[in-house]
């Protein structure tokens, strides 16, 4: 395809992600940075997930949802570090169309299973403290493994649909995307093609896999915290809280992300601070592992054995 012609996203030719590359003086420095955090978000994701199956005691719903999350922040920070690594070693910052097509697929799948899973988890957190006497009634290995199977299909689908539209759209000009991995709107701002129909059906799956989710967890952590305002001790109400101060400090980093990358107007300054919060696809993952097996005794004991 000649310069300046059309093509489509299943073209030969790839992208350029400039991700961190306007800063060439500090290459070494966030390669080394980076390798640093995919290791230790992989290890210590890996490792939560051996401990929930290994230890007998950890077969509850309280660590199989967050031994769920570990595994899918492991496929999650695989989905984008490991090309971003590998441009930052070698320079290379270019991406093959079916390259940056795969890309978004895997993020797009993990990153709205996340959203449900996370909704999944805040319910289980809901019966814990709201309805403790029905709890082992109504949360049942049945009902968690639907809530996560249910998390899994949801992103999957979601996913595939909005990757479908992807080769539906022409781009001609420059092929440069300003970021650091393949997302649907930096795509879309590359496209000269009509963007409405992908627009539209991006914001309704937005709604149905970020908005919707995000206020059942909200509406969950509304009861949660009316709930342990009414307990009359102050030592009830900090053990009925610390049951969820894991999960709560996990969904406000990761919403509220979100927030700034996809909701705040795509004006030049914004766009920026936009790429630097996306960082929350790395530091996410990252955070996971820390918070679950850090602050939990039960966790550490079983890591000690």
């Amino acid at each position: 395809v000649e310069k300046g012609g059309r093509d489509n996203g299943t073209s030969p030719l790839g992208f350029l992600l400039v991700g961190m590359g306007n800063v060439p003086t500090a290459q070494t420095a966030l390669f080394l940075l980076s390798l640093i955090i995919y290791l230790v978000t992989v290890v210590g994701n890996i490792l939560i997930v051996v401990l929930v199956v290994a230890e007998q005691h950890l077969h509850t719903p309280m660590y199989f949802f967050p031994g769920n999350l570990s595994s899918l922040e492991t496929f999650y920070s695989s989905a984008i570090l490991p090309r971003l690594l590998a441009s930052f070693l070698t320079g290379d910052r270019t991406i093959s169309a079916h390259g940056c097509v795969a890309q978004f697929y895997f993020f797009a799948a993990l990153e709205t299973t996340e959203c449900y899973l996370l909704a999944a988890m805040s319910y289980d957190r809901y019966l814990a403290v709201c309805q403790p006497l029905l709890y082992a009634s109504l949360m049942t290995w049945k009902v968690c493994l639907q809530l996560v199977a249910g998390s899994w299909l949801l992103g999957l689908l979601v996913s595939t649909v909005l990757t479908s539209l992807l080769p539906q759209l022409q781009f001609c000009g420059p092929r440069t995307i300003n970021h650091f991995f393949c997302d649907f709107t930096p795509l879309l701002e590359l496209a000269c093609s009509d963007t409405s129909m992908a627009t539209l059906v991006a914001f309704v799956f937005g709604f149905l896999d970020v908005v919707f989710p995000f206020l059942f967890t909200l509406a969950s952590y509304v009861c949660i915290i009316a709930a342990i305002l009414r307990i009359p001790s102050n030592v009830g109400r900090q053990k009925a809280f610390s049951t969820c101060s894991a999960h709560l400090t996990i969904v406000t980093a990761f919403y509220g992300s979100l927030f700034v990358v996809y909701v705040l107007p795509r004006t030049a300054p914004l766009r920026q601070l936009s790429k630097v919060f996306s960082f929350y696809t790395v530091l996410t993952p990252l955070a996971n592992p820390l918070i679950y097996s850090l602050r939990n005794r039960e966790v550490r004991e079983a890591l000690r054995k």
